[in-house]
This record gives C-alpha cells, structure tokens and sequence, in this order.
C-alpha cells in the first residue's frame, strides 16, 4: 500500500513554497521524520519529514517547482510501485523485511548500533533547550550500546547556538539503540536514543560469536562512517577518498546554506568532524579565513610599487572595486525575492501612501547610550544599540495616536485599532528582506526590547525564525543601520497603515540654544525619520503630530530609570 505525502502547513500565512533539493532518490528507503526535501518558502527555509517509512516510489515534483500546500509532492510505499528504479536486483532483499515489519526493521537498517530489543524501549528525544533553540548539535556520547544508565543521568551532550548541556536520561534502564550520531544535527523533539530494560539487550549479548560478522557487515556497508574510519587510521591513502566522500554525503542543509551564504566552495573545506564530515565551525573558519586574506591581496600592489606617488594610490585603489560573478547573466529570482516584488507593488496599489520627514538631534541618546551600554551588557547580557529606544518611543506614540496601529477593510468601510503594538523590524539577512515581528512591544521597557531585538533579528539572519515570528506586525520599522543612506522613504507593510523609516545619525553642525537661551552653532548628532503613511486612514497632520512626538521623546533622552542610572 502506498502513501502520497503532501506539501503540510509551514505557518499562519504561508500557502506555497518552492522545492529547492529533494534529500532523497526514488528506490531509497525512508524512515518516519526523515527528512525527505528541503522546501522554501517566503518566510523561511525547512525541510519536510517522511510521516511514514517506506520507499521512495515516485517524486511528484521537480526541484525547483512551485507547489501550494495540501498539494502531493512524494509517493511512498513497499517499493513496489518503483520498479523503473536501476536497483532492481536489491529490490527484494528489502521489500522481504519490510512486507514483515517495516518500521522496525529499517529503523535497524538505519542505525548501526540498534538492538533487537530496541522495539520495546523507550524513546529518548532532545527536549526543549530554550525558547529561540530548534536543533542542536550531538558533541559527544556519555554512555554505550549496552550500558547502564539511571534515571537523570546524563546520557549525551548536545552543543547548540545559545549553550552547551547536557540531556539527561528520562528512564532507567539499557542503552539499546543510538539514533544519531556524534556531529550530526537533531532537531528538538527528535529521536535520539532507545532505552530499554536490561532483558531485551540480553538477546544481542548472548549472540557474542557473532559479533564479528556483524561487525565486518558494518566495514562493508558505509553506515557507520564514525567508528570504522577511527579504526582504519592506518591506511591513510586509501582512507582519505573514503573520508571525503562520506563528509559529502553528511553535509547537512544548514552547513550547505552557511557555505552559499558565505561564499565557500565545499570541496575545499577540510572537514574536522567525525568522519571528515564539514561541520559549521568549519565553514565558517573558511569563510574567515578567506575574508582575512581579502586585505592582504589589496594591499600588495601599494607594496610592489613604491617608484611613484600617484602610481601607487590608483593601485592600491582598483582592488577596493570588486566585480560581481552575476555580472552578464540571468537568474530566476529567489522565491523571496519575488515575494517582496509583489507585496511590494500589492502595496502601492493598495493603500494611497505619502512620506513626512522628521529630523530629530539624538546627541543626547547617543551620550545615554554610550554611557549605559557597558553596564547595561553585564547586567542584562544583551547589546544596547540605539534600536531599543526608538521601538520603545514608538510604541507609546502608537497608543497615543492609534490610527497609526490600525488597519483598514477592502471596501474601506472599517477601521480596525489593534489592542497591542506589534512591531516589524526590516532585517537585512542573506536570503533578503525579512521583518520578524517583536510582538506586544509596548508592554516591554528597553531591557526586554533589547534582548528581543537581538534574538528575532539574529535568528532571522541564520534562517532560524519562525514562520509565526515574521507575522502579524501592526507598525512597522526600518534603518539603513550602517549602509548609510541621509533618508529614504519606506514602503507600507500591508496590512499595516504606517511605516517609519529611519536613517543613518550623522554629526554635523546645527543652531542650538545655550544655558543662556542664545543661539549658537554646535555638532549635533542628526538623523532623519520618515514616516510613510496610508493616507485613506491617516492624515498629515497626523502624520506631524506623531513625528514630533518621537522628537521630543528622543531629544529628551529620559530613559535613566529604565537603565538604572
């Protein structure tokens, strides 16, 4: 009997996505939650797990392909709907067990350390490692196939992008099965480990002759990378294309998009992992290295030409003029590029939207902020720029001026004012434009502002955010941050009815009064906002009302309390 799979629900508002690499081959078995296809989607990228075990029959869609969700992407059965498959002759071998018990017998196929009793134990998956964590790395196994562990006892240590712990086991009992190995990657609520009662290991144990055949199974067979490659150290020239191409094979998506992002060509990474695998740290010490050496290169042609003056200069200038590799060709467009392209167009089509700009003096904040920033990490172990507090300053002016956190009806005849300030944040990450959303932002002070602002927005350049974190904004705001830019003028984030736009603080000279209230010419530190605006729901008055209040709030800089100075 054969099982279709189709494309399941990837968050609240996500309806397509984009098959950009299947994980799998027609004929190849699967096990349940196995990845089987990496998927793209506007939001994010993730990979879709196999809901049954089986094999492969047919792949219903093409890399690629754009494909709606609910819609059948994979067929999987007992193989015998995959007859075109070039592995005909192993065919049977595999269909015999898996007509008998299918989903214990490739789970065994799978992990070479599994038991026969591993069936009747328990299941032991990686818990819940923090709020932001999905996955985690498996850095090193505490324990052995067939020994003993207590009730929380650590069993594994798990490495992830926020700590490095410890997952206890959740029973008593016997190791019966490791699922994933050490250095590769689990997602949480993954399987990890089989433990079961020290009867049920007891059957492998008496069968100890036989170990040896087991074992020269496991030489033959290229599941188990790990322990063989550590035993054959000693044929290095015959190990070392083995060991490549097993790190090829168990380069996971993650560090394959840490290398596109990066710019790093796979086959020159040396991999430190078990096995030769790449892991991420080795990625990105390339991707390190190679920016390193970018200084080096420039700085040559200075050094080589020391005859002239002049001659000099324009060498050492022409390497700072990078031409890019797309120069001259034709791509599809990333599916979010295109998404932004029609939200965008949707967008001014949709609402009648106009600019007012605001120029605001934060000397004062950033004299705050500097003078609060280091205190402010030890204390509360999150950088203190100054995004925090122009989040904190518009949510207050949102519930004071609430047409700004509205929305408004297609036939235009209702106004909705939401009853929290949900603010978008425009990230610049690798994939493009993304704005994780920082949700009911009024009701946090600049402390819980900061730390969420460093958490959505890291992992929203990681490709780690969910698709439930870059919806449901009510306001929106967007910086050049530190690609410069005076001001510029921000297209509305539909639904929303406003967006504000703030540019890059520059120092430059302005007409200020002294204690004596006479003007006087003084360095300021300047930076412009604008407020774009729906103007079926806001009016610029408004518009004027709402930016002088961020000005008079930002100038005043009057956040001592919250900083505890």
């Amino acid at each position: 009997m054969s099982t279709t799979v189709e494309l399941p629900a990837l968050g609240e508002s996500v309806t397509e996505g984009t098959i950009t690499r299947w994980l799998v081959e027609v004929g190849e078995t699967v096990s349940v939650d196995q990845p089987i296809v990496e998927v793209s989607t506007d939001k994010v990228d993730t990979e879709v797990p196999s809901p049954v075990a089986g094999v492969i029959e047919e792949i219903l869609v093409e890399e690629d392909e754009d494909i709606e969700v609910g819609a059948p992407l994979v067929v999987i059965g007992d193989g015998s709907g995959s007859a075109s498959k070039e592995e005909a002759d192993q065919a049977p071998a595999k269909e015999a067990p898996v007509a008998e018990e299918a989903p214990a017998e490739e789970k065994k196929e799978e992990a070479p350390a599994a038991s026969a009793g591993s069936s009747e134990g328990t299941e032991v998956t990686l818990p819940a490692l923090g709020e932001s964590v999905t996955e985690g790395t498996i850095t090193r196994w505490l324990k052995e196939i067939g020994e003993e562990v207590a009730v929380d006892e650590p069993l594994v240590e798990v490495s992830t992008d926020k700590v490095d712990t410890e997952v206890p086991s959740p029973v008593a009992g016997t190791l019966l099965e490791i699922r994933i190995q050490e250095d590769e990657d689990a997602e949480v609520g993954q399987v990890l480990a089989v433990i079961g009662s020290a009867s049920a290991a007891s059957a492998p144990a008496e069968k100890a002759p036989e170990a040896p055949a087991a074992e020269e199974k496991k030489e033959e067979a290229p599941a188990a990378p790990a322990e063989e490659e550590k035993k054959e150290e000693a044929p290095a020239a015959d190990s070392a294309p083995a060991s490549e191409n097993t790190g090829e094979a168990y380069v996971t998506p993650l560090v394959r998009k840490l290398a596109k992002q990066e710019g790093v060509d796979l086959s020159t990474v040396k991999g430190t992992g078990v096995g030769g695998r790449i892991r991420k740290q080795d990625v990105q010490a390339a991707a390190d290295a190679k920016k390193s050496a970018a200084p080096a290169v420039e700085a040559k042609p200075a050094a080589e030409a020391p005859a002239a003056n002049a001659a000099p200069a324009q060498k050492a200038a022409a390497p700072a003029v990078e031409k890019s590799s797309k120069r001259g060709t034709t791509e599809k467009a990333p599916r979010i590029r295109q998404v932004v392209a029609k939200r965008m167009v949707e967008s001014l089509a949709i609402s009648a939207q106009l600019t007012t700009v605001q120029e605001i003096d934060l000397t004062r904040l950033m004299a705050l902020r500097n003078k609060a920033k280091d205190g402010f990490a030890a204390r509360e172990g999150a950088k203190l720029t100054v995004l925090p507090f122009f989040v904190k300053a518009v949510t207050e002016a949102l519930q004071q001026f609430p047409q700004f956190n509205s929305s408004m009806s297609e036939d235009f005849k209702e106004i909705t004012y939401h009853g929290s300030e949900n603010v978008g944040l425009a990230v610049d990450t690798p994939r493009g434009l993304m704005v994780p959303v920082i949700k009911d932002a009024g009701d946090l002070n600049i402390s819980g502002i900061a730390k969420k602002i460093g958490d959505v927005a890291g992992r929203a350049r990681d490709g780690q955010v969910s698709p439930e974190e870059l919806s449901g904004s009510t306001f929106t705001i967007s910086s050049t941050g530190q690609t410069g830019g005076v001001f510029f003028t921000p297209i509305i984030n539909q639904p929303n009815v406003a967006i504000l736009g703030i540019g890059s603080t520059n120092k430059r000279p302005a007409i200020v009064q002294d204690a004596d209230g006479n003007d006087v010419i003084a360095v300021r530190s300047l930076a412009y906002f604008s407020l774009t605006y729906d103007h079926r729901v806001v009016d610029g008055a408004d518009a004027g009302r709402f930016l002088n209040f961020l000005k008079t709030r930002l100038e005043e800089a009057a956040f001592d309390a919250e900083l505890g100075l």
